[in-house]
């Protein structure tokens, strides 16, 4: 399915080496996996490569992520967008 480029696949590769679920755990690839997907217009995988640019430090980067997937209606991103410029 990933190499047909199903976005669900590459948001599921991304999900199960960020928990270590029946992969080795990296964040290296479940980013890589995240990023790809995102590219394809996944709103959750935006969302999570603005979680993990959030971790970083990287908030600028991290908000957009989130004005991106919150434009494609993921309303986890509208509440992380109103938590950054709350605090």
């Amino acid at each position: 399915a990933v190499e047909l480029g199903s976005t669900e696949a590459l948001f599921s590769l991304g999900n199960a080496y960020h928990e270590g679920d029946g992969v080795q755990q990296d964040k290296a690839k479940a980013v890589e996996f995240f990023a790809k997907a995102a590219m394809e217009g996944h709103a959750g995988s935006r969302f999570n490569l603005g979680c993990f640019e959030e971790q970083k430090g990287n908030h600028d980067r991290a908000v957009r992520h989130f004005l991106i997937s919150a434009k494609m209606g993921d309303n986890d991103s509208v509440e992380s967008i109103k938590r950054a410029f709350m605090a």
